[in-house]
């Protein structure tokens, strides 16, 4: 990985977090299509508050428009993008040649993922490839920017200056191996981290105090994944259905406490307050919004926790 806190990239989000800001990325979902205008509409409901926006790459294993050219969208729009690629839909070829593309169109972040698995998608019987995990496409990506060689070994024609990415998930079990598997990331590349959705904050910062024990802090920057509830159905159902995420039972009966109609409003004040509670857990370098189809509230979010204005580097 970079060193931290050397800027090796074109990548603004790197730059503010080298510089020692508190750092703010929310994500922009690509459309089921080709509707260009959906898409310009979310980039300008987040430009201007974040420092910059992923783009999520065929989430849920669901069609729709490539990461690759929806972030170009983001950049020509003047939103920096960070870029998933998951490794579920290609092989190392097509996923390096993706790279050189993405980063031809002026594309300076990724974050590598493995993916969902097609069978939870609107695919189910598609093939997937696999033939690389997440760890092995950072290791990749890393080689290439840093040694100048494709996976073969052969030479690159120009270099790549990418800012590389992994997500974490603290609350899978087992619970002691979260940060050993953080650690192997950060090794194979990884030079910022954005965690799953966290509700759980006592669990999230034992989390990180194991994480700062090992010094995973001092290497790479990481980000606290934050999603506002919408409405205690909400909150329930993420709570049962979705891996990875718990939700406390006490914060579904708050939301569940207040009228309906006030419920999405109570879940914004929840995630104001929780972004004030990671602002002052050691090691935590920034927040990852993942207001999920709901782009419209990102300017107030940022807004009423005191993360505007955003630096311009």
């Amino acid at each position: 990985m970079s060193e931290k806190g050397v800027v090796k990239s074109g990548s603004n989000l790197e730059r503010v977090l080298s510089a020692g800001h508190f750092a703010v990325t929310c994500e922009c979902g690509p459309p089921k299509g080709a509707d260009v205008e959906h898409l310009e509409k979310k980039i300008a409901l987040v430009k201007g508050y974040v420092d910059a926006a992923n783009v999520t790459d065929n989430q849920t294993a669901v069609v729709r428009m490539s990461s690759i050219a929806a972030s170009s969208f983001l950049v020509k729009n003047g939103v920096e993008p960070v870029m998933q690629m998951v490794t579920r839909d290609r092989n190392r070829i097509a996923a390096q040649s993706d790279i050189f593309g993405a980063y031809a169109l002026g594309i300076r972040n990724m974050l590598c993922l493995t993916g969902d698995h097609q069978t939870f998608g609107n695919h189910p019987k598609s093939k997937n490839v696999f033939d690389l995990d997440s760890l092995q496409l950072l290791d990749v990506v890393r080689t290439i920017r840093d040694q100048g060689v494709v996976n073969s070994g052969d030479p690159v024609q120009g270099g790549i200056k990418m800012f590389l990415g992994a997500a974490a998930n603290p609350f899978a079990d087992p619970f002691e191996f979260r940060v050993i598997r953080l650690a192997k990331k950060i090794d194979a590349g990884a030079d910022f981290i954005q965690t799953q959705c966290i509700y759980d904050m006592p669990r999230f910062r034992e989390f990180m105090r194991m994480a700062c024990d090992m010094g995973l802090d001092k290497k790479c920057y990481i980000l606290a994944g934050l999603t506002p509830l919408k409405s205690a159905g909400m909150a329930a159902y993420m709570n049962k259905n979705v891996s990875g995420i718990t939700i406390p039972e006490e914060i579904i009966k708050r939301i569940r406490s207040v009228q309906k109609t006030e419920q999405a409003e109570e879940g914004i004040r929840l995630l104001l307050e929780q972004i004030e509670e990671v602002r002052e857990i050691p090691g935590v370098a920034g927040v990852h919004i993942m207001a999920i189809e709901w782009e419209e509230r990102v300017q107030e979010i940022t807004q009423r926790a005191g993360l505007l204005p955003r630096p311009q580097l």
